[in-house]
């Protein structure tokens, strides 16, 4: 992971110091220390060269000030799509059809760029596209699947509920079957994209049988509110201290009204949508990796230039025992991820991998994002620094994919074989 690092902020050219770390972050670092590059395959190495390339020249130099606005930038997206990346592991209808350890060096290059720009692929490749490649028909996969890897359709998943997130099983949000149309009431909280999809996969409970299934709901304009369908109300989720360039949602459904031909076939009890999320295990781990990153080579690049009483303060002790602590964390999430694709390749993932890898890497980035920012001073509070950004997503990314908490206890379970919830 030795490429060079681009996109940092300009500065005023007078500004000999800015100008002096701007040098530095453009400088390749090297955190390959246990030499995982040497067995990397040409496929990896290229889907990370393409998306850094991405991230170098259209997310860096732009996102800071979407994200402090609040707003998603929209301008990247034919960037993304030309990257050939879209749809990650899923092969066919125009995908990417990567490996795991391909797909997942994209996801920390991205990462490593934004945090919202990340999410809003993962919703849209791994979450919504995943769903409809796994549950739907094949006519459903070639109405659908091709326009959203070229992101001119933008795809949201509606399974977290107001009262349910991470007991998401018990949701309440129901389906009638009237005709030749399912009748939806309920609602979701914190549905990424959901303010902007053209497709949002629904998960309801069948009032007929008790069992949840997945419906999409089409709409033709996303910014055109007059397009919006009868029964349908999404709000953007505002005041957000991380992932703000984002758009994440609340919906109400009353009575909305959804096609027969909408309801994916392959989704017909929990079991399913368990399987949608089973694929998409490990995003959150990868992600992880490249917050860590960013951090880390901001804080390297900010201690090789920032002088304190006569000295840079990377020639100090404590600053070096700190950047030590940084890298050997670094280290291990990047061990962690690459055995993670090594397992998910051969089959042999299971959920309590997930659950230890997802765990162990979001505290660690954390805490590696918390050190970066400490070195930075107050400096480190400034979105031209990059870290701030990278510290509040961090916060979002340790409580998805399930909190520390639900995770310990899935290990727990596994450990000792009795259920703490």
């Amino acid at each position: 992971m030795s490429e060079t690092h681009g996109g940092f902020p300009d500065f005023d050219e007078s500004d000999e110091y800015l100008l002096a770390l701007r040098k530095e972050l453009n400088t390749p670092l090297d955190t390959d220390y246990f030499l995982l590059d040497a067995d990397l395959p040409q496929d990896a190495k290229d889907a990370r060269a393409k998306m850094r390339q991405y991230v170098n020249a259209e997310v860096l130099p732009k996102i800071n000030g979407y994200w402090e606005r609040a707003e998603f930038p929209y301008e990247m997206l034919p960037g993304l799509a030309a990257t050939g990346l879209v749809g990650g592991v899923i092969k066919d209808h125009g995908a990417a059809g990567l490996s795991r350890l391909a797909a997942g060096l994209a996801t920390a290059e991205l990462a490593r760029g934004d945090g919202s720009v990340n999410t809003f692929l993962g919703v849209q490749a791994n979450l919504s596209m995943g769903t409809i490649n796994m549950l739907g028909s094949e006519d459903q996969k070639e109405r659908w699947l091709p326009g959203m890897v070229k992101l001119e359709k933008i795809g949201a998943f509606a399974l977290t509920e107001p009262r349910r997130g991470s007991d998401s099983a018990q949701l309440e949000t129901s389906a009638r079957r009237e005709g030749e149309n399912w009748v939806i009431n309920g609602a979701k909280r914190w549905i990424g994209n959901g303010s902007m999809a053209h497709l949002v996969i629904i998960w309801a409970r069948d009032v007929a049988d008790g069992e949840v299934k997945g419906f999409v709901m089409e709409r033709e304009d996303p910014t055109d509110p007059s397009t919006m369908p009868a029964g349908f109300n999404a709000r953007t989720i505002d005041g957000k201290i991380g992932k703000r360039a984002i758009l994440q949602a609340d919906m109400v459904f009353e009575n909305l009204a959804i096609p027969e031909s909408n309801r994916l076939p392959g989704a017909n009890s929990f079991r399913d949508t368990s399987r949608v999320l089973a694929s998409t295990r490990g995003g959150a781990t990868w992600e992880s990796l490249g917050h860590a990153l960013a951090c880390f080579e901001a804080a390297v690049a900010y201690t090789r230039v920032r002088d304190q009483f006569g000295q840079p303060i990377g020639n100090t002790q404590l600053v070096q025992n700190t950047l030590a602590d940084m890298l050997a964390e670094l280290s291990a999430i990047q061990l962690i991820c690459y055995r993670m694709a090594e397992l998910q390749e051969s089959g042999a993932w299971t959920g309590t991998m997930a659950s230890i890898a997802k765990m162990h890497t979001a505290n660690k980035a954390r805490t590696i994002a918390n050190q970066a920012r400490d070195l930075m001073g107050g400096n480190g509070l400034l979105l031209d620094f990059h870290v701030a950004r990278h510290l509040t997503d961090m916060e979002v990314v340790h409580t998805y994919e399930g909190t520390e908490f639900i995770q310990s206890l899935l290990i727990g379970r596994k450990i000792t074989g009795h259920s703490a919830f």
